[in-house]
């Protein structure tokens, strides 16, 4: 019988397998074949969330009446906790009703908001460096991706005066994200206002992504807490990070009430809901307090000190008091290449995997960022097989 032969869909043409797909599938064969690898790229939190949330999961799973189809838009009991959440940590006032929608997971938020609001023949601004997620979305749904650096000399802060050089007119959505990840950066609330008033001047959406502002960081901020910031962003958060939660799949965005109504146009097409049980489960994540930040940052912050002794084994430097999972840091001076050949040479001589900064756009190319997200004594451990190496 013939085979039948489909070319794949020209929008995937600009698109690649996720680089840590790539790596992890080389590591793998790695450790198969012998070798002892420490593995320091994705960030997945090894940490699981407290125990009243597993027990939220569990209990409303016995409940025979939560297994069926739910609310495209969520529960209310989910809403309503979002809701309390942003108005307890960030200051910011939201209606559960229309202006929260939950999502499974940011990541997907992000393609959705991309597939909603852009189309052939738009641009949006894309951070660089800054998560690949935000040039795929903006890409499959047709549109161009526009890069604006984040450079170390401004502190991985938007250049505004090179942005009002740009050609914005084609431009409807900005992306942007703090703290920032890779770079660690944090946000202040000078920096939202500017991007308020900058979006806007020209019209554009603000798509906030925020889902690091509760690891390794004081200054927990949401861009909706700045003045006339409803009118022009969105945000986008995550309980995967700061509340141990990547596997569970649990997100949120926020903002007006008519751009939360046409994403969920949008995403009611894609999936049927949320497991009740999960929403349960992160109303309760949403209500721990300050005790679990402190007992989880206090794991991070030793990791930290940990990753500090590991850069100054690879001759990297880096600034302290970076917020997020990870640490990013600028390759030795006298490495004469890119991130990606100094990721491969530590990766082969020493075992240990660290991800080059060129992954996340052309201003990473002279950067590495490892991981927080293993126990500390294997972050010790990737110490001593650095040194062991003698690079």
């Amino acid at each position: 019988m013939k085979r039948v032969e489909i070319a794949c869909a020209g929008r995937l043409d600009t698109i690649k397998e996720y680089y840590f797909s790539q790596k992890n599938k080389q590591i793998a064969e790695l450790k198969a074949s012998g070798r002892d690898i420490v593995a320091l790229g994705i960030g997945s939190p090894d940490l699981p969330p407290p125990a009243s949330v597993t027990e939220a999961l569990y209990t409303s799973a016995l409940r025979p009446e939560v297994h069926g189809y739910q609310p495209y838009h969520g529960s209310d009991l989910l809403r309503g906790a979002f809701a309390k959440w942003y108005a307890k940590w960030y200051g910011v006032e939201l209606n559960p009703k229309n202006e929260i929608l939950p999502l499974l997971g940011s990541k997907e938020g992000i393609v959705h908001v991309c597939m909603t609001f852009l189309q052939e023949g738009d641009e949006a601004l894309i951070p660089n460096p800054g998560y690949p997620t935000y040039t795929g979305g903006v890409t499959l749904a047709g549109a161009k991706p526009v890069p604006y650096a984040l450079k170390a000399e401004n502190g991985y802060l938007p250049d505004f005066e090179e942005l009002e050089k740009m050609d914005l007119s084609r431009v409807k959505i900005m992306i942007c994200n703090y703290p920032n990840m890779p770079t660690g950066t944090v946000p202040t609330v000078a920096l939202f206002e500017k991007l308020v008033a900058f979006a806007a001047k020209h019209n554009i959406m603000l798509l906030h992504d925020n889902p690091y502002s509760f690891i390794r960081n004081d200054m927990r901020l949401s861009i909706l807490s700045v003045e006339g910031a409803k009118n022009v962003a969105m945000e986008l958060n995550s309980l995967s990070k700061g509340h141990s939660m990547a596997g569970w799949r649990v997100g949120s965005l926020a903002g007006r009430a008519d751009w939360i109504s046409d994403v969920l146009r949008f995403k009611s097409n894609m999936d049927s809901g949320m497991f009740f049980p999960i929403q349960a489960a992160a109303a309760a994540a949403l209500e721990l307090d300050h005790e679990w930040f402190t007992e989880l940052n206090a794991t991070y912050y030793a990791r930290e000190k940990e990753g500090f002794k590991l850069l100054d084994a690879l001759g990297c430097s880096y600034r302290k008091g970076q917020a997020g999972l990870f640490i990013w840091a600028d390759l030795p001076d006298s490495w004469t290449g890119d991130g990606f050949e100094f990721s491969d040479m530590v990766l082969e001589k020493a075992g240990v995997f660290i991800v080059p900064g060129g992954v996340f756009g052309s201003e990473g190319r002279r950067c590495i960022r490892i991981s927080l997200c293993v126990p500390a004594d294997l972050l010790a451990k990737a110490v001593d097989k650095v040194v062991a190496a003698k690079l």
